[in-house]
């Protein structure tokens, strides 16, 4: 990471600041982009937060969220926020692409840049980077970049609270092997500062419409598909599925994880139709990387054992395409004997 007071020169004093995140964003990285939000406000900056697109309806709850600007529905005004902004700050992801065409935007844009990232292999477009893969979440850089800064005394407990969810979200609720000390030394100065965790987990998890719950029996009984002999185990979501539960953005959020979680699978991907692309999410365990294999073969990335991807294919031949390519990783995957990344 660089140097800190990088960036206290950078907000030193007050300006326009725009607030980025990857499409689609999760509680990771709406979480740490609202709280950084409301700290620089805190600061005297005017400050404007824009996602690339719509996210779930269960971060709806996030102090912030209701001025949070949508590129895709107000392009004109994203647009030119980000024109005349003398910061842009891009939380959560490591490079532009993952803001879809808002991207060309930021980087076409005359602002300052600020990174703030735990995933592998950032562009080099930032002015600032407060990047570590060491972390296990954004939120958690986000708390640490605040603490640098000697300003914790500003966080307060709406800010606590979405960075304790982008912290418990991205630990799949402190499982993970990220889940190191620093994370359990962050949360519990979160929890001083007045983050609700018993409040934020039933928010998160436990705010299902009944089509998505409805949703997810479909999917386990009829769209997964074991590969015992590949230690991998799919869903494939046809775009006829996701209509007829209904589905919203979110709703197939964390399913990938059901089929990590059977014994003997090493390699899970959920492989999901969104009628203008394949969307695919990719998880393993062990020391299989689905980054690498994501950057290969599916135009993606993301961590060594969490990635995205995507395919222009058709869900028929995208996953033939991914049962192929499952076949050529055999012996890396019957060799992946660790049952934890």
């Amino acid at each position: 990471m660089q140097n800190v007071e990088i960036f206290r020169e950078l907000v030193s004093s007050p300006g326009k600041v725009i607030i980025t995140t990857h499409h689609k964003p999760d509680a990771d990285a709406l979480g740490s982009s609202l709280a950084l939000a409301g700290y620089l406000k805190k600061k005297g900056h005017q400050v404007n937060v824009i996602s690339p697109t719509d996210y779930a309806s269960f971060l709806a709850w996030m102090k912030g969220n209701e001025e949070v600007i949508v590129y895709e529905e107000q392009k004109v005004l994203s647009a030119q926020l980000i024109q005349e902004a003398d910061i842009v700050c891009c939380l959560d992801f490591s490079n532009l692409a993952r803001l879809n065409e808002l991207g060309e935007i930021v980087a076409k844009s005359s602002a300052k840049k600020v990174l703030i990232d735990h995933h592998l292999q950032p562009d080099d477009f930032a002015d600032f980077m407060y990047w570590s893969t060491a972390a296990a979440a954004t939120a958690e850089l986000t708390y640490q970049l605040i603490e640098d800064m000697e300003d914790t005394d500003l966080i307060d407990a709406d800010m606590a609270e979405s960075l304790y969810a982008g912290i418990m979200t991205d630990t799949g609720s402190f499982k993970h092997p990220n889940t190191t000390g620093n994370v359990f030394k962050v949360c519990a100065d979160l929890v001083g500062k007045g983050a609700d965790t018993a409040k934020v987990a039933k928010l998160i998890y436990d705010s299902n419409s009944v089509d998505r719950v409805k949703f997810l029996g479909f999917a386990l009984s009829e769209r997964l598909t074991i590969l015992p002999e590949y230690n991998t185990a799919y869903f494939a979501i046809s775009s006829d599925d996701l209509k007829r539960f209904k589905s919203q953005t979110g709703d197939t959020e964390g399913l990938v994880n059901y089929a990590l979680s059977i014994t003997g699978i090493k390699f899970a991907t959920l492989i999901v139709d969104r009628s203008v692309m394949i969307k695919i999410s990719f998880r393993s365990i062990g020391e299989f990387s689905v980054n690498e294999f994501a950057r290969k073969h599916f135009e993606g990335g993301g961590h060594r054992n969490a990635a995205g991807g995507k395919s222009e294919l058709t869900l028929e031949d995208t996953v033939a395409k991914f049962e192929g390519l499952v076949k050529e990783y055999k012996e890396q995957l019957s060799n992946t004997i660790k049952t934890y990344a």
